[in-house]
Formats: structure tokens, C-alpha cells, sequence
């Protein structure tokens, strides 16, 4: 029996994560969005791709929150994208009232269910989630240190000439200005980059992902970045669904961990069925450290605005 997974907005994120867990074969999809045949005619022309891709995976768009019922993984990408010159934060009213009405109704069909928070900003999203949801930690998960650290060994990999897959690299923090390469431990085949670059091309690159969003808002001019963060929510519902208990920069409901309590912040965990398995500690410098708890704290504002501490 396949696994289930719905995934709540059919815009370019939402649609892009339908599409690429039905090509994958192992889950059924339900698209879920407010806008009367948008995700029944993106479902629809999914399904129709089947015969020449070769899977049979099951995919319904609908306006209703009932065809969700039963969903092992939620994944929310509902909400108003990014336009240019608005920071994440700008989104904060906006999307607060979204999410919650996404989350009480994801919660009233599939209270068993794994939520994955893509909507931004991201981290005062997913601990709104959390908070409306009534779940336990472990199953409210935040897509950010992913797509963040995928962006950081992409140009870094380019910078450099070689493969991405010889990049071995690890963003935290909160999803945005804030955030945290942890340059100290970067190996790219094994050998520290700080021996391969110059520390000036690295606080550029540095920059660059942290601007990464940005940058790509700029470009589009009227629409967000969607591939990537859609291979980064597919990539830890894999982790899931399949028990990898698999070490991703995620973000987390922190209850102590790394000196900071109460807040969802990108840490490395372990991914596995149960959700989040384990927060896991890894080494920082004391600079490090500080830009940690510098990016807590922003992320604090946010929830503090909500009135959801």
C-alpha cells in the first residue's frame, strides 16, 4: 500500500512537490488549494503524464480538505510568495492567518499526520503550526536548512569546478539574513574549504546564500524560487516515509538544545518515521555560536509578534 501525502497550495512549490513525489512512484497525492480548478487540472495533467513516465501513483487535486483524510505527510506550501523588494517577514500577517486555517484543518482529517512547513517565513510558520496543531515536536518539521544548504554547495561547487557532490556542508540558523553556514567544518572531497578559497570569496558566497531567494525574486520579477525548495520538502518527506533516519539541517522546536529554548530554529536532525528522531548537537565556534543565537532571536520577534511564545 502507498504512502499518502498531501500537499496543501498548488502553486509553483506545491504543484513542483505533486509532481515529483508522483513521479517517484511511492506515494499517493492529494494537491489541495482554494482556487476552483487549479489543482484539479494541474492533478489532472499529472496524471495524464503517467503511461509515459511509468507510474501508477495516484493524484487528486481538489478544493476540499476531506480528500487529505488519513495523510501520513502534510506538506504546506500555502500562502503569499515573496515579491520583489518584500522580505520574509513582510509576509508575517499575511500568512499567519493562512496557516493556521490550513493547520486546523489538516489536524481535524490527519491527526497522525507529519507536518512539513515550507510557507515563509518559514520559522515562525512552522512554530505557529506547531502551536495550533497541538502536536508533539518531533512531528512538525521545517523546510530551510535544506534548500539553504543546497544553495551554499551549489555555488560553491561552481566557484571551485567541482561536483556537488564533493561538497560537504551544513547551513542552521533561522530561514533568512540570519542564517548560519558553518564554514568552519566545509569540506569539499574531504579537505577544509578554507584551504581551497580565499576568505573573501567565501564571505561572498556566504552572502550570496543568504541572498539566495532574493536573488532569484529579483530575476523572476513576479514569482519565488520553486524547484529547489520543492526538491528539499520532497527530499525529507523521502527521509520519512522511508525511515532513512537521515541527518538534514532542519528547522526545529528547540527546547533547550544548542543554548536555545522555545523557538524553531535550523539545526541538524535525524529524519525518520516518527519525524523528527533526534536534534543533533554538532561542534561551533564561539562565532558561530553567537550568529546562532543572533538568528534565534530574530526569529523570536517574529513570534513574539504572533503572540504564540
Amino acid at each position: 500500500m502507498r504512502s499518502k501525502v498531501s500537499v496543501i497550495g498548488a502553486g509553483n512549490v506545491g504543484a513542483t512537490c505533486a509532481q515529483r513525489i508522483v513521479e517517484r512512484g511511492y506515494a499517493d497525492v492529494v494537491l489541495v488549494d482554494i482556487v476552483e480548478g487549479m489543482p484539479q487540472g494541474k492533478a489532472l495533467d499529472m496524471l495524464q503524464a503517467g503511461p509515459v513516465l511509468g507510474y501508477d501513483s495516484r493524484v487528486v487535486g481538489t478544493n476540499s480538505y476531506d480528500d487529505t483524510a488519513g495523510s501520513d505527510i502534510v506538506i504546506i506550501t500555502s500562502g503569499v510568495p515573496r515579491k520583489p523588494g518584500m522580505s520574509r517577514d513582510d509576509l508575517l500577517n499575511v500568512n499567519k492567518k493562512i496557516i493556521t486555517e490550513v493547520t486546523e484543518n489538516v489536524v481535524k482529517r490527519s491527526p497522525r499526520s507529519i507536518i512539513i512547513m515550507v510557507t515563509n517565513p518559514l520559522d515562525a510558520m512552522a512554530q505557529l503550526a506547531l502551536k495550533v496543531s497541538g502536536f508533539p515536536r518531533h512531528r512538525v518539521v521545517g523546510m530551510a536548512g535544506v534548500l539553504d544548504t543546497a544553495r551554499f554547495r551549489t555555488f560553491l561547487a561552481a566557484e571551485l569546478k567541482v561536483s556537488v557532490a564533493d561538497v560537504s556542508a551544513h547551513v542552521l540558523g533561522g530561514h533568512g539574513d540570519t542564517m548560519v553556514p558553518l564554514v568552519g567544518s566545509t569540506t569539499v572531497g574531504g579537505v577544509p574549504v578554507s584551504r581551497l578559497m580565499s576568505r573573501e570569496k567565501l564571505n561572498r558566497i556566504v552572502q550570496r546564500t543568504r541572498d539566495g531567494g532574493g536573488e532569484i525574486v529579483s530575476l523572476l520579477k513576479t514569482g519565488s524560487a520553486y524547484y529547489a525548495p520543492s526538491a528539499a520538502a520532497v527530499q525529507m518527506a523521502e527521509a520519512i516515509l522511508f525511515d532513512r533516519k537521515q541527518i538534514l539541517p532542519c528547522a526545529a522546536y528547540l527546547d533547550g538544545e544548542y543554548g536555545i529554548k522555545g523557538l524553531f530554529v535550523g539545526v541538524p536532525v535525524k529524519l525518520g518515521r516518527k519525524g523528527i528522531e533526534k536534534i543533533i548537537k554538532v561542534k561551533l565556534t564561539a562565532a558561530e555560536d553567537a550568529a546562532l543565537k543572533k538568528s534565534a532571536a530574530a526569529v523570536k520577534e517574529l513570534v513574539d509578534i504572533m503572540g504564540i511564545g
